[in-house]
């Protein structure tokens, strides 16, 4: 009886995701380059926090001093206490417009997330450069490199759809044998728990983004008060975006074919400690949360397999429909990264690894190590780092 119970169950949630789920399993929304006309562009200004990317921040800059955009475009880095000369190799990147201006990070105050601080630096540099709120400004990361058309494909957005913000899930890395089993399920997952037609639909209340490509109107910006308002957030993109969603402002969230990360994940620890630093975050501190979550990874994912391999009868065929389901719903995304749809047979160990990395940063926060990231640790939900 119980295992009927569960597979009833299993087969139930599929059910429900693929048909009320918002669609997260489709394999859109994609922008595509838009053709560049006329003259009535509207300024850009680039924030782009840096710290300790000197394999990448080359790269990055000079990508986008490379657009193609017709507007007025500026370009603000913030050295964020580098350790390996970021700022310097930025600032040897040809720049022969002059839009490049690169800030020597501050101290971080008490209550920001190191992050945040860079960013709000970088904006402040804005409001000295540019007073007026008119435009927008585009939030990117120092490991991302962005075709010529990406900026102008993304003003084009905006302003044809009369959003407030439009954010890309950029093309992540997937050369090594460890991203091509866990990175698009990271892409899949995320999908799952922002599913991009709800965040695209004004009338649903979910709110997501991706940190690595945000365009944002700087009335918008204005609107919800500004960066301070994230400043101890350590999911800095999807709060943001949850606060101009509230503010009644318009989100798009996409996929993105002209902006990729170039930061490798060679090793399964490299993905793990990715996940590990803000997991437990996303659950709010809350043991209730993470045991809800562990229950559930194993209904989807893991329940199904098992059914289908090892149970009898009925069971077993709601756990197979529930299984071959599942991968159908991840054959989608295995196609965007360009690998094989058998792949999709690996989802339940990949479940397995993700929910130990959620437990691990669970661990990780009540032995006081907190959230670490790029030398920097942060124990409390405000941002603040526990002592040393």
């Amino acid at each position: 009886m119980v295992l009927l119970l569960t597979a009833l169950l299993c087969a139930l949630i599929w059910l429900f995701l693929i048909c009320f789920h918002g669609r997260f399993w489709q394999g859109g929304p994609i922008l595509d380059p838009v053709a560049i006309a006329g003259d009535d562009w509207p300024p850009v200004c680039i924030v782009v926090p840096a710290r300790d990317e000197a394999g990448s921040v080359q790269a990055c800059v000079g990508s986008l001093l490379e657009q193609s955009y017709p507007g007025p475009l500026s370009l603000v880095l913030v050295d964020d206490n580098s350790t390996d000369g970021t700022g310097d190799l930025a600032r040897a990147v040809p720049d022969p417009l002059r839009r490049l201006t690169v800030v020597t990070g501050g101290e971080r105050p008490s209550g920001w997330s190191g992050k945040l601080w860079a960013v709000a630096q970088g904006v402040a540099e804005v409001r000295r450069q540019v007073p007026a709120d008119s435009g927008y400004v585009f939030l990117t990361d120092a490991d991302i490199t962005h075709d010529p058309a990406h900026i102008a494909t993304l003003v084009a957005k905006a302003r044809t759809d009369g959003l407030d913000m439009v954010s890309e899930m950029v093309a992540l890395n997937c050369a090594s044998v460890a991203e091509q089993m866990l990175v698009p399920a990271f892409v899949f997952f995320f999908a799952l728990l922002y599913p991009f037609a709800r965040v695209n639909d004004p009338g649903s209340r979910v709110a997501g983004a991706a940190g690595g490509s945000i365009l944002i109107h700087r009335e918008a910006l204005a609107r919800i008060g500004g960066i301070e308002s994230l400043r101890g957030a350590l999911i800095d993109d999807c709060t943001l975006a949850m606060h101009v969603k509230r503010s009644g402002g318009r989100l798009y969230l996409g996929h993105s074919r002209l902006a990729r990360s170039i930061r490798p994940y060679p090793h399964p620890g490299d993905i793990w400690r990715m996940v590990a630093r803000t997991a437990y975050v996303q659950l709010r501190y809350s043991p209730l949360l993470l045991v809800g979550t562990v229950l559930g990874m194993v209904l989807v994912w893991i329940a199904p397999m098992l059914l289908a391999l090892f149970g009898h009868g009925l069971p077993r065929l709601l756990g197979a429909a529930a299984w071959v389901v599942s991968m159908a719903s991840f054959v989608p995304t295995l196609r965007r990264f360009r690998l094989s749809p058998a792949l999709a047979l690996f989802l339940p160990l990949v479940a397995v690894f993700y929910t130990a990395a959620t437990v691990g940063s669970a661990i990780d926060h009540h032995r006081g190590r907190g959230v670490v990231w790029k030398s920097r640790a942060y124990r409390e939900p405000n941002g603040n780092a526990p002592p040393k």
